[in-house]
Protein backbone atom coordinates (compact mmCIF):
# COMPACT_ATOMS: atom_id res chain seq x y z
CA UNK A 1 0.00 0.00 0.00
CA UNK A 2 2.57 2.14 0.72
CA UNK A 3 4.03 2.14 -2.76
CA UNK A 4 0.32 2.80 -4.16
CA UNK A 5 0.22 5.41 -2.30
CA UNK A 6 3.19 6.92 -3.33
CA UNK A 7 1.89 6.71 -6.84
CA UNK A 8 -1.03 8.38 -5.94
CA UNK A 9 0.78 10.96 -4.72
CA UNK A 10 2.95 11.38 -8.39
CA UNK A 11 0.21 11.13 -10.30
CA UNK A 12 -1.71 13.49 -8.63
CA UNK A 13 0.85 15.88 -8.21
CA UNK A 14 1.31 15.36 -12.34
CA UNK A 15 -2.22 16.90 -13.20
CA UNK A 16 -2.15 19.41 -16.16
CA UNK A 17 2.22 18.95 -16.30
CA UNK A 18 4.42 17.23 -18.27
CA UNK A 19 4.85 13.40 -15.96
CA UNK A 20 8.95 13.79 -16.76
CA UNK A 21 8.86 16.73 -14.47
CA UNK A 22 7.20 14.94 -11.94
CA UNK A 23 9.59 11.90 -12.19
CA UNK A 24 12.30 14.48 -12.33
CA UNK A 25 11.07 15.77 -8.64
CA UNK A 26 10.08 12.31 -7.61
CA UNK A 27 13.46 12.21 -4.58
CA UNK A 28 12.03 15.85 -3.17
CA UNK A 29 8.40 14.61 -3.25
CA UNK A 30 9.66 11.40 -0.88
CA UNK A 31 11.44 14.15 1.16
CA UNK A 32 8.22 16.44 1.16
CA UNK A 33 5.82 13.67 1.65
CA UNK A 34 7.73 11.82 4.68
CA UNK A 35 9.20 9.02 2.70
CA UNK A 36 5.45 8.28 1.65
CA UNK A 37 4.25 7.12 5.17
CA UNK A 38 0.81 7.64 4.74
CA UNK A 39 -0.14 8.01 8.31
CA UNK A 40 3.15 10.84 8.33
CA UNK A 41 1.73 12.60 5.62
CA UNK A 42 -2.39 12.63 7.12
CA UNK A 43 -0.82 14.26 10.29
CA UNK A 44 1.00 17.17 8.42
CA UNK A 45 -0.57 20.55 8.90
CA UNK A 46 -1.32 23.97 7.32
CA UNK A 47 2.07 25.16 8.92
CA UNK A 48 3.57 21.77 6.66
CA UNK A 49 1.85 23.00 3.51
CA UNK A 50 3.20 27.01 4.45
CA UNK A 51 6.71 24.75 4.95
CA UNK A 52 6.14 22.99 1.31
CA UNK A 53 5.19 25.75 -0.31
CA UNK A 54 8.98 27.20 0.15
CA UNK A 55 10.91 24.23 -0.41
CA UNK A 56 11.79 23.38 -4.34
CA UNK A 57 12.15 19.69 -4.73
CA UNK A 58 8.18 19.54 -5.27
CA UNK A 59 6.06 21.69 -7.79
CA UNK A 60 4.98 24.40 -5.62
CA UNK A 61 0.86 23.68 -6.30
CA UNK A 62 -1.02 25.05 -2.92
CA UNK A 63 -4.01 23.24 -3.79
CA UNK A 64 -1.98 19.73 -4.78
CA UNK A 65 0.03 19.81 -1.80
CA UNK A 66 -3.08 20.03 0.18
CA UNK A 67 -3.97 17.04 -1.68
CA UNK A 68 -1.96 14.60 -0.65
CA UNK A 69 -2.48 15.23 2.97
CA UNK A 70 -6.25 15.16 2.19
CA UNK A 71 -5.56 12.23 0.06
CA UNK A 72 -3.57 10.21 3.06
CA UNK A 73 -6.35 10.57 5.34
CA UNK A 74 -8.63 9.18 2.89
CA UNK A 75 -6.25 6.31 1.96
CA UNK A 76 -6.03 5.16 5.73
CA UNK A 77 -9.82 5.45 5.66
CA UNK A 78 -9.90 2.87 2.97
CA UNK A 79 -7.13 0.95 4.26
CA UNK A 80 -9.83 0.84 7.35
CA UNK A 81 -13.14 -0.29 5.39
CA UNK A 82 -11.50 -2.54 2.92
CA UNK A 83 -8.78 -4.18 4.65
CA UNK A 84 -5.65 -2.92 2.33
CA UNK A 85 -6.25 0.10 -0.55
CA UNK A 86 -4.80 -3.06 -2.84
CA UNK A 87 -7.78 -4.95 -2.41
CA UNK A 88 -10.38 -1.40 -2.56
CA UNK A 89 -8.50 -1.21 -6.31
CA UNK A 90 -9.11 -4.73 -7.07
CA UNK A 91 -13.20 -4.26 -6.06
CA UNK A 92 -13.50 -2.57 -9.56
CA UNK A 93 -12.26 -5.15 -11.43
CA UNK A 94 -13.61 -7.71 -13.25
CA UNK A 95 -12.94 -11.09 -10.31
CA UNK A 96 -10.58 -9.30 -8.49
CA UNK A 97 -8.30 -9.63 -11.64
CA UNK A 98 -5.86 -6.55 -13.39
CA UNK A 99 -6.72 -6.27 -16.83
CA UNK A 100 -4.06 -7.33 -19.43
CA UNK A 101 -4.63 -5.70 -22.72
CA UNK A 102 -3.74 -7.05 -26.10
CA UNK A 103 -3.25 -3.45 -28.26
CA UNK A 104 -0.66 -3.34 -31.28
CA UNK A 105 -0.69 0.10 -31.66
CA UNK A 106 -0.07 3.36 -29.26
CA UNK A 107 -3.66 4.62 -30.62
CA UNK A 108 -5.39 1.97 -29.86
CA UNK A 109 -4.73 2.49 -25.62
CA UNK A 110 -7.81 4.93 -23.65
CA UNK A 111 -6.79 7.44 -21.66
CA UNK A 112 -10.03 5.49 -19.42
CA UNK A 113 -11.57 2.81 -18.64
CA UNK A 114 -14.49 1.38 -16.92
CA UNK A 115 -12.61 0.44 -14.02
CA UNK A 116 -10.71 3.54 -13.89
CA UNK A 117 -14.30 5.55 -14.41
CA UNK A 118 -15.66 4.05 -11.80
CA UNK A 119 -12.28 3.89 -9.42
CA UNK A 120 -12.36 7.31 -9.87
CA UNK A 121 -16.68 8.37 -9.49
CA UNK A 122 -16.00 6.66 -5.84
CA UNK A 123 -12.92 8.12 -4.94
CA UNK A 124 -14.29 12.05 -6.15
CA UNK A 125 -17.35 10.95 -3.86
CA UNK A 126 -15.14 10.24 -0.78
CA UNK A 127 -13.44 13.52 -1.33
CA UNK A 128 -10.20 12.53 -3.48
CA UNK A 129 -8.60 15.69 -5.26
CA UNK A 130 -6.83 15.48 -8.63
CA UNK A 131 -7.65 11.99 -9.43
CA UNK A 132 -10.12 12.00 -12.57
CA UNK A 133 -10.34 8.82 -14.95
CA UNK A 134 -7.30 9.92 -16.91
CA UNK A 135 -5.05 10.23 -13.79
CA UNK A 136 -6.83 7.27 -12.61
CA UNK A 137 -6.22 5.17 -15.50
CA UNK A 138 -2.82 6.07 -15.87
CA UNK A 139 -2.40 5.40 -12.04
CA UNK A 140 -3.88 1.74 -12.32
CA UNK A 141 -0.83 1.47 -15.55
CA UNK A 142 1.66 2.76 -13.17
CA UNK A 143 0.61 0.57 -10.58
CA UNK A 144 0.36 -2.69 -12.66
CA UNK A 145 -3.28 -2.87 -12.29
CA UNK A 146 -4.02 -2.34 -16.17
CA UNK A 147 -0.82 -4.04 -18.66
CA UNK A 148 -1.28 -1.68 -21.96
CA UNK A 149 2.54 -2.74 -23.28
CA UNK A 150 1.77 -3.33 -26.71
CA UNK A 151 2.01 -6.98 -27.75
CA UNK A 152 5.58 -7.14 -29.41
CA UNK A 153 7.21 -4.95 -26.05
CA UNK A 154 9.68 -6.35 -24.23
CA UNK A 155 8.11 -5.36 -21.29
CA UNK A 156 4.88 -7.01 -21.45
CA UNK A 157 6.70 -10.63 -20.80
CA UNK A 158 7.53 -8.84 -17.28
Amino acid sequence: DKTLFEFLVLESAQAGLNWITILRKREGYRKAFCDFEIRSVAQMTDEDVERLMQFDGIVKNRLKIRSAITNARLFLAIQKEFGSFHDYILSFFPDRKPVINAFRSLSEIPASSPESDAMSKDMKKRGFKFFGPTICYAYLQASGFINDHLTDCICRKR
